[in-house]
């Protein structure tokens, strides 16, 4: 029996996320970005407008990516939006403290297309106000895109055009393999909801020694965010941390009782 082949092209693998967005238009005008550059998955996460799929304004603006449009999920949560998701880029004009690894458009594109195992995201804030940190510290990496110095704003469609013009290229041409994946073992990537339940997981673990104050957290758990950000966490390896807090945890109640 011959197995179907399973289309592991990065336009099938990568997902556009709008938070919040507050113009029908330019959700109509992001719709059209991305099919113009072959993408087609469009979620919106808490839109201004609960119908704004409907509104004219988004029709008119997705100019004859109307199939974009329709087909857009609207979801309640950025958690919602990364369901199946291993692999998260933040775009911010903005720096952050304790912000994932910094990248550009071209990198992330190269990262993306040579990398078959990743099943991505790239999210965008609202128009006035960007991504909120806690969303940013989800993310796998920080996305800037290198505009003028001077005037660096861009109208939100215009930063989807930019990002999915960049996957496109990049998954259009004949890209070396991920250096150091064709050596030793590679487990799967965890899915970006693991790593959530791995974090709330290490930081009871942390509470319970004693190592972390609730009462006066300071930064401790965004600096081990982007410790571990710098890395492409496994299963197994996600798995590992979750015994290591559990172990902690159990250890710390036989304490308790004696």
């Amino acid at each position: 029996m011959k197995l179907a082949k399973i289309d592991t092209s990065l336009f099938k693998r990568l997902r556009f996320v709008l938070v919040e967005t507050s113009s029908p238009g330019n959700v109509g005008a992001a719709a059209r970005a991305i099919k113009t550059m072959g993408f087609s998955e469009l979620i919106l996460v808490n839109p201004r407008f609960p119908d704004v799929l409907q509104r004219d304004e988004a029709i008119a603006f997705a100019s004859g990516a109307q199939d974009v449009l329709a087909a857009a999920r609207i979801v309640d949560s950025v958690e919602q939006a990364l369901e199946g998701c291993n692999f998260a880029a933040a775009l911010s004009a903005r720096l952050r403290e304790f912000s994932p690894p910094l990248t550009g458009p071209r990198a992330l594109a190269a990262q993306l297309a040579g990398d078959a195992s990743l099943n991505a995201a790239v999210i965008f804030g609202s128009e006035r106000y960007g991504l909120p940190n806690e969303v940013v510290e989800k993310c796998n990496v920080l996305l800037s895109i290198p505009a003028n110095p001077e005037y660096s704003s861009l109208n939100l469609a215009q930063a989807v055009q930019v990002l999915a013009y960049e996957c496109r290229v990049a998954a259009s041409e004949e890209l070396p393999p991920v250096a150091g994946a064709e050596i030793g073992f590679q487990g799967n990537t965890a899915s970006l909801a693991d790593i959530d339940g791995m974090f709330a997981h290490l930081e009871k673990a942390l509470i319970e020694i004693e190592f972390l104050d609730p009462a006066s957290p300071k930064k401790l758990m965004p600096r081990l965010k982007r410790l571990f950000s710098r890395t492409q966490l496994e299963t197994e390896e996600v798995n590992i941390l979750r015994g290591i807090a559990s172990q902690i945890l159990t250890k710390r109640r036989r304490l308790d009782r004696s």
